[in-house]
């Protein structure tokens, strides 16, 4: 990965947009805090100051809190960085509307679960969240614990949530993560497969990107012909128009994505930098974060 042990400067720009703002508003997030400049209990989900006291800010602000500057801290921002880039870099490359898409459809799903569990911070959650989608797009990825015993890399998260336990963490946090990632992956890459298997033209994607979104980000939606007169390779009979297709947006990339598709394959290795294979030592330190709730 270019960057480590180079320039930092080079590596920072090297990161996707949407992983570079999350990265960036976390770190600022934590050192405002640092410097007494902005008070974590001005940031944490609290459902009553949100909506009866109008501080609509903590929707927000309570995923970019992952604590004090500590080694927990590096911990956490490894992952998110990692994961985050890695997703963004690989099956949801050039689909950056999709991408912040999924994150907004975790954003949802966890703030409207919070009130029901008491947790303060879900930045851990929305990480848990996207570990798993990456690993169950790569399930040949091969992986190890801390150089102990192998496993591959749909087995990541719960590797990760084990080791927290045992360390005495709750395990309510990375489940939410884990339990909205399980239907993010199963609403937009499983169901829509059973639909075309089935012909269920009715449920296509039952996720699709609103357009909207698409034309905010300078994207164009999965299956969309290329060309205005058709008849080129992308454009078909459709001559233009926009058509959601059946199958999981992920597994559309084709040779740009060339990244962590279904089959495993080379293409995995590369969008994981090569570097899947090396012992989790990290991996352990960031099953062990102290829950900010």
């Amino acid at each position: 990965m270019a960057g480590v042990g180079g320039d930092p400067l080079e590596w920072y720009n090297e990161i996707p947009v949407v992983s570079r703002l999350y990265l960036t508003s976390s770190f600022l997030t934590t050192a405002a805090c640092a410097l007494d400049l902005v008070s974590p209990f001005s940031l944490y989900f609290n459902f009553k100051l949100i909506f009866h006291k109008g501080q609509l800010w903590r929707l927000l602000t309570n995923f970019l809190f992952f604590g004090t500057f500590s080694l927990d801290f590096i911990f956490h921002m490894y992952f998110l960085v990692r994961y985050c880039r890695l997703l963004e870099d690989g099956s949801f490359r050039g689909r950056t509307a999709d991408f912040i898409w999924m994150l907004l459809f975790g954003w949802a799903l966890m703030t409207a679960v919070a009130p029901f569990v008491s947790i303060h911070f879900l930045g851990s959650s929305l990480t848990f969240m996207m570990v798993y989608v990456w690993g169950r797009r790569n399930e040949y990825v091969r992986m190890s614990f801390l150089g102990l015993f192998p496993f591959t890399a749909p087995f990541l998260p719960w590797v990760l949530l084990t080791f927290s336990v045992m360390l005495g963490n709750p395990a309510t946090t990375d489940m939410i993560g884990i339990a909205v990632g399980h239907l993010y992956f199963y609403l937009e890459d499983v169901l829509p497969e059973i639909a075309r298997l089935r012909g269920w033209r009715w449920m296509c994607r039952p996720l699709a990107t609103p357009s909207l979104l698409h034309f905010l980000c300078g994207t164009r939606r999965l299956g969309a012909a290329g060309g205005g007169g058709g008849g080129g390779a992308d454009g078909g009979a459709g001559g233009g128009a926009v058509v959601d297709d059946v199958a999981p947006g992920w597994a559309q990339d084709g040779a740009a994505g060339g990244g962590d598709g279904g089959d495993g394959g080379a293409g995995q290795a590369a969008a994981a930098e090569g570097d899947n294979r090396q012992p989790l030592a990290a991996a352990g330190g960031d099953a062990g974060h102290a829950h900010n709730d």
